[in-house]
């Protein structure tokens, strides 16, 4: 794991290397401010101030430098403005600086625009070491405050990146329950995992039907934190840590990046993690349910029907259709708990990505504060979402005729909200709750954010949580 600590320290004043920012509407100036040797070197690089665009600038006498870094549209910076100076820098420790060279700029910097320059630095090492390691760039901040917070945002966006990156030979149900219990270690949570057979014996049926075919036991892990009389989070993640599609086979390519239909498990680990390294002063239930969707003689079919731990029963329509299904026993879990506010976090259906594309996460809520809350927390963060509607007509989509309800919609329409409308049916009544079906990938990399692993939608749940419960 990236040392995300040693890229940041406390400015006092030493020598550093500027990096200045320029917005779009600033281009004009920041270039009539230049000498001649620095306008030709803006010109030769084709440098306009696009968001995720830099170009080193000499200095007067020759050996001086120092780097523009292009905002774009935006007048401040966001949460990856730094991304592409940290992504072209070599070793050395850096200052933000305003067009003259002041220091200004560093006073006004966010600590949202920490995130990009952090997580520039940070590979995915596991299998194969960077070509051509540059060393450790490091930023010098005013705002000393700003430091912790954004190590820790680092640090768990890291980890849900690499857990997404790791193939699924390496990151199975076992492994996933690894993870856990090893945070949990470090943080004093009670873990608690039901796998197997026993998942029949302990009334998660539908967990246990998904599961079934793999020769890597099927399970579901819950860890409880926190103190007595604090509001109860429940955050839920689907962890799927290979999609076949079963005996509904995906063809090939859509097979290929199905080691990452665990990312909903890796946004809930990652905002537990958020939560308890920001002291909010909350309880947390995290539950995961973790399989692999296998194909074997034992694998349920369609047209199969299956009970659930809530007691409904549901029609195979599609065995390609299983995040719902494990979800399903997975929230009924957590809504036992009486929790004030549930969250749960799934790479659920490929509706989502047509409708918002693969960078936009999208929101389904039960309640308006709470969406709005979100959508407002997305934009302070940085971290934007999208919501659409739980429209309760389309409950009739996923009808069947021989149980109470099917895992497929019909006719393939809707089906992002198909699937948010199946999963608010094992929400409890009065329970403010979210979902969030995300992509949990980046397939074309950009500075700080490298094809892989993303994480999504986890600063926004960060914002909403901070403003209703307090640091303690």
């Amino acid at each position: 794991m990236t040392d995300f600590a040693r890229l940041l320290a406390p400015d006092q004043g030493d020598q550093t290397t500027p990096i200045h920012l320029v917005p779009a509407s600033g281009f004009d100036t920041f270039l009539n401010g230049l000498s001649e040797a620095g306008r030709t070197a803006v010109a030769a690089a084709g440098f306009r101030a696009r968001d995720d665009s830099a170009v080193f600038l000499p200095g007067g006498n020759g050996r001086d430098w120092s780097l523009a870094v292009g905002l774009g549209e935006a007048d401040t910076p966001g949460r990856w403005a730094l991304a592409a100076a940290a992504a072209a820098l070599p070793e050395g420790r850096y200052r933000l600086a305003g067009p003259s060279g002041s220091a200004a700029a560093a006073a006004v910097l966010p600590g949202i625009a920490l995130h990009g320059w952090l997580m520039a630095q940070h590979d995915f090492a596991r299998y194969k070491k960077p070509e051509h390691p540059r060393g450790v760039r490091q930023l010098l901040v005013s705002n000393v405050a700003a430091i912790s917070p954004a190590v820790a945002e680092a640090d768990a966006a890291a980890m849900a990146r690499d857990l997404v990156n790791t193939p699924a030979e390496d990151m199975g149900p076992g492994e996933l329950e690894a993870a856990v219990r090893a945070f949990a270690d470090t943080v004093g949570g009670r873990v608690t995992v039901v796998s197997g057979e026993a998942l029949l014996e302990q009334n998660f049926p539908a967990i246990h039907a998904v599961g079934r075919a793999s020769p890597r036991r099927p399970r579901i892990i819950t860890m409880d934190w926190g103190e007595p009389g604090h509001p109860l989070v429940a955050l839920v993640g689907k962890g799927v840590c290979f999609d076949t599609g079963g005996l509904n086979l995906k063809p090939g390519a859509s097979m290929l990046l199905m080691k990452k239909d665990m990312g909903g498990a890796a946004m809930a680990l990652a905002l537990a993690r958020l939560v308890i390294a920001r002291r909010l002063k909350l309880r947390l239930k995290l539950v995961i349910a973790a399989v692999d969707n296998a194909v074997s003689g034992d694998a349920i079919r369609p047209g199969d029907v299956i009970r659930t731990r809530k007691g409904l029963s549901i029609e195979i329509g599609n065995t390609d259709a299983e995040g719902r299904l494990v979800l399903a026993d997975a929230l009924a879990l957590a809504g036992e708990a009486k929790p004030d506010l549930m969250l749960d976090f799934a790479t659920l259906t490929g509706a989502a990505r047509v409708a918002l594309g693969p960078d936009l996460p999208v929101l389904f809520a039960n309640d308006e504060p709470l969406a709005a809350d979100l959508l407002a927390g997305g934009t302070t963060a940085d971290d934007p979402l999208w919501r659409l509607p739980l429209w309760q007509p389309y409950r009739r989509l996923f009808q069947s005729d021989i149980a109470e309800m099917n895992n497929t919609g019909e006719g393939g329409f809707a089906g992002a909200i198909v699937g948010a409308l199946f999963l608010e049916r094992f929400v409890p009544k009065g329970v403010p709750w979210a979902h969030f079906d995300l992509y949990a990938w980046n397939g074309t990399a950009r500075p700080g954010r490298p094809k892989g692993g993303a994480a999504m939608a986890l600063f926004a749940c960060l914002d909403l949580l901070k403003r209703r419960a307090p640091c303690r």
